[in-house]
C-alpha cells in the first residue's frame, strides 16, 4: 500500500486535481552585453558578485531575490551589484543562461 492509497483511506471524499506546472516567462529585460560574475573573498569569506546589468534596478533586485531563494543563501543588493554569500558561480551562471542572459566569468 503506497502513500496515495493510505491518503485515500484517510480522506475518502477528497478529489485529486491534475496540476500542471506552469512555465514562468522571464519578465526581466535581457541585455546585449554580458553580466559579469566574479568571485572575491571578504574578511576570509567567499562571495559571488554579479554586476553589469543595464536594465531597471527593480528587475535586478527581483533577480537577486530569486537567486537567493533558489540557492537558499544570504546576500544583498548594493551599488547595482548582487552580492551572494558563498562561491556559487557555476550554479548562478547556469541559472542565468537558462533565463537567456549572456554571462561572463571573471577571476578564478
Amino acid at each position: 500500500m503506497d502513500l496515495k492509497d493510505q491518503l485515500k483511506n484517510l480522506f475518502p471524499e477528497h478529489e485529486e486535481k491534475d496540476v500542471k506546472p506552469t512555465e514562468e516567462k522571464s519578465s526581466l529585460w535581457l541585455q546585449d552585453g554580458p553580466i559579469i560574475c566574479k568571485y572575491e573573498k571578504r574578511k576570509g569569506k567567499p562571495i559571488t558578485i554579479l554586476e553589469g546589468y543595464t536594465g531597471a534596478t527593480t528587475d535586478f533586485k527581483a533577480l537577486a531575490k530569486e537567486l537567493k531563494q533558489k540557492l537558499s543563501v544570504g546576500g544583498s543588493f548594493k551599488d547595482d551589484k548582487i552580492i551572494i554569500q558563498g562561491d556559487y558561480r557555476d550554479k548562478i551562471m547556469a541559472m542565468l543562461k537558462e533565463k537567456g542572459f549572456n554571462v561572463k566569468r571573471v577571476g578564478g
